[in-house]
């Protein structure tokens, strides 16, 4: 994922899926000075993570429930 569609999903109102290793997550904060962001599970705020915004794929669901992903 690129550093700029990492903050556009942060400041998003909408619930927009991206996946860390193939694991649901949310992003926290993004830190562009070190191309990072601190992410956490989804439905777990407490396990947190500081991964590279690279390591992080925006997922979109098609009409016919194919899972399409986009780094």
């Amino acid at each position: 994922m690129q550093l700029s569609r990492a903050q556009q999903i942060l400041s998003s109102q909408d619930k927009i899926n991206v996946e860390w290793n193939g694991v649901p997550v949310w992003i926290d904060s993004v830190d562009t000075n070190q191309a990072t962001v601190k992410v956490h599970v989804e439905h777990q705020p407490a396990q947190t993570k500081v991964v590279s915004v690279e390591q992080l794929q925006e997922v979109q669901e098609t009409e016919s429930g194919a899972r399409r992903l986009y780094p």
